[in-house]
């Protein structure tokens, strides 16, 4: 896939999960399941799960335990594939 594609996907995802106040442990389950549907995952990190956490380690913890990886971070906004 090039990569002018892909970045467009990107851009145009909507975000289907929502990391809150209890943190990666409580969307681990929902993300794997929706990795097994789709190519691309956009995950939200609002300011509770955040808690002085960068959101780059909060997508890498959460990629850890999905069994998948970072195609980029924006903002509080991850992008995870599989």
């Amino acid at each position: 896939m090039s990569e002018k594609p892909r970045r467009q996907r990107i851009h145009e995802l909507d975000v289907t999960v929502w990391v809150g106040k209890r943190g990666v442990d409580a969307v681990t389950a929902e993300l794997d399941g929706q990795l097994s549907g789709n190519e691309l995952v956009k995950v939200k990190f609002h300011r509770a799960a955040r808690a002085g956490t960068e959101t780059e380690a909060l997508a890498d913890e959460l990629a850890d335990r999905a069994d998948a990886t970072v195609v980029e971070t924006r903002g509080h906004t991850a992008v995870l594939e599989r």
